[in-house]
This record gives C-alpha cells, sequence and structure tokens, in this order.
C-alpha cells in the first residue's frame, strides 16, 4: 500500500468590519480551502481577537442573522451596570462576553476539496463591537491533496 503524504496550509483572512454583526466569509474560506490543493483533510479556523468570534449558521434567511443580534443584545446589554470593564466604551465587555458564549475556532472536515459546509450553512465573523475594526483569521488546512 502506499504512503500517505499529509500536507498543510497556512494563511490569514484579514476582515474589515463595520462594526457589530455577523460578516459571511464564506466565499474567502473556500477560495483558501482551493488553494490549498487539500482535497481530503480538515480546516481549522481560528479568529485573533477576544472581542469578535466565530460561528457556522443558515445562509438563507437574513432574519436569522437579526435574531442572533437580537437575543445577544438581550442576553449582554451594552452598557450594563453590574460589568466594571469598560476600558473601551460600553460595549467593551459585552462584547468579551459575547465572545464566550460562541466560538474562537471552528473545524470543517475538507472533502472534495472544499469545505464540507451543509446547503444552508455559511461561516461567519461575529464581531460584538460597535465600532470599526480590522479583525484577523487563521486559517489551516491539513490533508492529502
Amino acid at each position: 500500500m502506499g504512503r500517505v503524504r499529509v500536507r498543510q496550509f497556512q494563511q490569514q483572512l484579514d476582515i474589515p468590519c463595520r462594526g457589530r454583526g455577523l460578516y459571511d466569509i464564506t466565499a474567502d474560506v473556500r477560495r483558501l480551502v482551493r488553494e490549498s490543493g487539500i482535497e481530503t483533510g480538515m480546516l481549522n479556523l481560528f479568529v485573533r481577537h477576544t472581542s469578535c468570534s466565530l460561528i457556522v449558521q443558515e445562509n438563507a434567511d437574513p432574519a436569522v442573522l437579526r435574531d442572533m443580534e437580537a437575543f445577544m443584545a438581550r442576553l449582554v446589554p451594552d452598557g450594563d451596570p453590574m460589568f466594571l470593564h469598560r476600558d473601551e466604551g460600553p460595549d467593551d465587555m459585552p462584547a468579551h462576553i459575547r465572545m464566550a458564549l460562541t466560538n474562537v475556532s471552528l473545524n470543517i472536515p475538507v472533502m472534495r476539496g472544499a469545505p464540507a459546509l451543509g446547503v444552508w450553512q455559511a461561516v461567519y465573523l461575529y464581531e460584538h463591537r460597535t465600532h470599526a475594526l480590522r479583525r484577523h483569521v487563521i486559517v489551516h488546512v491539513c490533508g492529502e491533496g
């Protein structure tokens, strides 16, 4: 039987965010997996910040994204007097809590040279701060090509 050679690919995505919200990064992720040349393996995404996160969510109905934000706003409101950490404004500590409730990394199988997402799934960077920021996501693909 032949020896399997495992390859790795790593690149950083730079994502400009206009403020709080969900930013669909699926096309960029698909492009990088394609560029990796890996056909079968594992994709890992890691966001390098403590006030934004990564989620897989429905991509068909925009109401899903609005409802996610409405839920988070009710669960972790800006300016809550309970929070002591307000160094960067009333959204500072709520952004950290929102990040802790979601994910800083995702693992997605790679099949036939593409992320094995379901028909209605997309990858989103979920920005929890209210002002514009540039975010960085490490894309690491490991597998056979």
